[in-house]
């Protein structure tokens, strides 16, 4: 099932500390958002970038109120709550594409068979870097595969987008300007090959390594796993691709900031740490 490409938007990326977040994140050079606190328990400081897309380190605020609102049928506290009782507090567990028509998306994802449940409407506060303050209001479809449990999709429809000024945030100490991929991995990639479909809007490309699927700011690339251990793992959030203007700079850096990376194939690579979750990897442009 597939229309036009549709915009990737942010990663989720459960973290146990907001303040862990924060610090790791600020160390790789990136400017972060003031925190935002979700009306079901949750916050986030996100790191936002000039084409639209953005990260969200997410942490659990009030464990009661939480709780609640997954017993009420609330799929992505459902997900991030099921996902930190197997794994731990650090991760990457949510790939989240733009929408201008969350109902339309949430029908056809039924359509598809992809639906991972009940639609999300919901709103919370915005303050910007100057302390400027809004309302940001959301409407979220959601999908993924039961043999993928580890990792679920949603379209998010932005119903109020909050009217602040988001250059100061939007601007890095590492020279990020957008996300450039994200990379996943299966045992069998052409078993989601629907799923990615319904979701960027595009149909998957053939690679040496998997499949791309285009999206209309990016790629998602679904590579084979490397673990011959684990044939049947399903499907798997691993890595962040982001586009730099300079390399050096970016290394010198993560050596000041005491970050550990290896530069392989002219691209930096830092691996997952707590309050990064994921993978990351920068490109020059």
């Amino acid at each position: 099932m597939t229309s036009s490409p549709r915009p990737l938007d942010h990663c989720v990326l459960p973290t146990a500390d907001l303040d862990v977040a924060r610090d790791r994140l600020t160390r790789l050079g990136f400017t972060v958002a003031p925190n935002g606190l979700h009306p079901f328990g949750t916050e986030n400081c996100c790191v936002y970038f000039a084409d639209g897309t953005f990260l969200e380190p997410l942490a659990v605020a009030d464990q009661a109120k939480s709780e609640e609102a997954a017993r009420q049928g609330n799929v992505f506290i459902a997900r991030d709550r099921d996902w930190r009782s197997r794994h731990g507090e650090e991760g990457f567990t949510a790939l989240v594409f733009a929408s201008t028509d969350a109902d339309d998306d949430h029908a056809r994802f039924v359509r598809a068979g992809v639906s991972a449940g009940s639609q999300l409407s919901f709103s919370r506060p915005f303050v910007d870097a100057s302390g400027e303050q809004d309302v940001a209001s959301f409407k979220l479809a959601f999908a993924a595969d039961q043999r993928a449990p580890d990792v679920y999709f949603f379209a998010c429809e932005r119903v109020n987008a909050p009217a602040v000024d988001r250059s100061a945030l939007q601007r890095h100490a590492n020279g990020v300007s957008r996300t450039k991929a994200i990379r996943l991995e299966a045992g069998a990639p052409r078993d989601f090959a629907a799923l990615l479909s319904a979701l960027t809007g595009s149909a998957g490309v053939e690679t040496a390594s998997g499949l791309r699927f285009p999206a209309s700011n990016g790629d998602v690339l679904v590579e084979r796993s490397a673990d011959a251990a684990r044939p049947d793992a399903g499907l798997l959030l691993t890595g962040i691709v982001f586009r730099v203007t300079s390399l050096a700079d970016v290394a010198a850096l993560l050596t000041e900031g005491g970050v550990e990376h290896t530069m392989q194939q002219g691209r930096i690579i830092v691996p997952p740490a707590p309050g990064q979750g994921a993978q990351f990897i920068f490109e020059e442009a």
